[in-house]
């Protein structure tokens, strides 16, 4: 094993089990919709059962549906596959020392297995009748191109559809202008401008400019400041645990072992790692007023805070250390800036709701990119039947009971007919 392999080993089980530690204590979690429910625990409303419950309905789907699935292949994890199950693990672990102890090692062990167990699988693929992992390897290409598009949509949802459509065409042509004019030369020295990159910059100036026209003197969130006064002081008075995690998330965002979210891991595949960075902090950005917002109301933050550290680390790549106190300060900063910030908002009221407009938008752009590199996908491991498969299986996951959340769809679809081929190649009926 050599001291990089070391490295990545040691920062995802300090990931898992300070993250599991965090979400044990009730100090952070990473789940946002567990979030609300926390204060109810910690005030003695629910059960510590009922707690775990919730956690685990909350997030186990994501991790099996969405985390593992889009991770399976790379050796760079997508974060919801570790930092929601330490929601769960800190949860389900009993509120006591040796249990916040316990919380630790198995958050520990779990990071340490995840990172193992995504490397030998790529091993054992080779070893199937049939190697579906090459086929795999198509669920993410959709993305990269899909994704310079939620502006647009994010936009249309928030100003209308006639300012959508202006933020898109400026993305459309921002993109055929990159990819005709963005190789020159300066001073003998030849420049590639990233055509998604740049396109992407535009879509989000364009975003920016038309929520920061809407201006406002509201105090709406100065009054949850000081409504939840306690609370802000819980947080704050956690700042060296959040501040641990944060070096130790940025840490492992430089060594390119976890990425945000499946757009910046299909970048980060693909060596791009200033176009992941422009993706990361775009994605950051709808999570500023969310993670403020409700970390003032349930007096728990986000263990990954705003998200913006996973920048840091990229921009630090292959600098663990440096990484480490970066995020470390970045985080403390975070959590100190927390009243300011959130009264700042006020005064753009545009800003501040375009959180919401850019997730939902996030997650339908995502969805029908893993659709469509699903279908890809399957119809690479079966020509014309995946096309079947994958429209089916979507079809019948909206008429489920409990259907799969859209953005599992995809992944879902695409390994269950990979095996589904090998059973089939075994009996020499593919």
């Amino acid at each position: 094993m050599n001291v990089t392999t070391l490295i990545n080993y040691v920062l995802i089980a300090a990931v898992g089990g300070v993250g599991s530690i965090l979400a044990n204590r009730g100090i952070a979690v990473f789940n946002d919709g567990l979030r609300p429910i926390m204060p109810e625990y910690l005030e003695g409303k629910i059960t510590r059962k009922e707690l775990a419950a919730t956690s685990f309905a909350v997030s186990f789907g994501l991790i099996i549906g969405f985390g593992i699935p889009v991770s399976i292949g790379s050796t760079i994890l997508v974060a919801h596959s570790i930092l929601l199950a330490a929601d769960i693990i800190g949860t389900w672990t009993p509120d006591t020392k040796w249990g916040t102890a316990m919380a630790g090692v198995v958050g520990a062990i779990y990071g340490i297995g995840l990172l193992f167990g995504l490397s030998t699988i790529v091993s054992l693929f080779k070893m199937l009748p049939f190697n579906f992992l090459p086929a795999l390897s198509l669920l993410g290409g959709p993305i990269l191109l899909a994704f310079c598009a939620f502006p647009a949509l994010s936009v249309a949802s928030q100003h209308g559809p006639k300012k959508g459509m202006i933020t898109f065409g400026l993305t459309f042509l921002a993109y055929l202008l990159a990819t005709k004019f963005g190789t020159f030369k300066v001073d003998g020295m030849t420049v590639t401008l990233n055509a998604i990159g740049m396109s992407l910059l535009v879509a989000m100036i364009a975003m920016i400019y038309f929520a920061a026209q809407i201006k406002g003197d509201g105090n709406s969130n100065a009054g949850l400041v000081n409504v939840f006064s306690k609370r802000v002081g819980r947080i704050k008075s956690n700042w060296i645990w959040l501040s641990i995690m944060g070096g130790l998330i940025t840490a492992s965002s430089s060594m390119l072992i976890i990425a945000v979210d499946v757009l910046p891991q299909q970048l980060l595949v693909k060596n791009q790692v200033m176009e992941a960075a422009i993706a990361t902090f775009a994605r950051a950005i709808g999570f500023i007023p969310l993670v403020f917002s409700t970390a003032i109301v349930t007096g728990v933050y986000g263990m990954a805070g705003t998200t913006i550290i996973f920048v840091i680390g990229l921009l630090l790549k292959g600098q663990p250390i440096l990484a480490f106190l970066a995020g470390f300060v970045w985080m403390w900063i975070e959590v100190q800036a927390l009243s300011a910030t959130a009264k700042g908002l006020d005064k753009f009221p545009g800003l501040r709701d375009m959180g919401e407009h850019i997730r939902t938008s996030l997650q339908d752009t995502i969805a029908i990119a893993l659709l469509i590199g699903a279908a890809l996908a399957c119809n690479k491991m079966a020509p014309n039947l995946g096309y079947f498969w994958v429209i089916g299986f979507w079809l019948l996951n909206k008429k489920a009971k409990k259907p799969l959340v859209d953005m599992a769809v995809g992944p879902i679809a695409a390994i269950v007919l990979g095996v589904l081929l090998n059973i089939l190649r075994l009996i020499m009926l593919f």
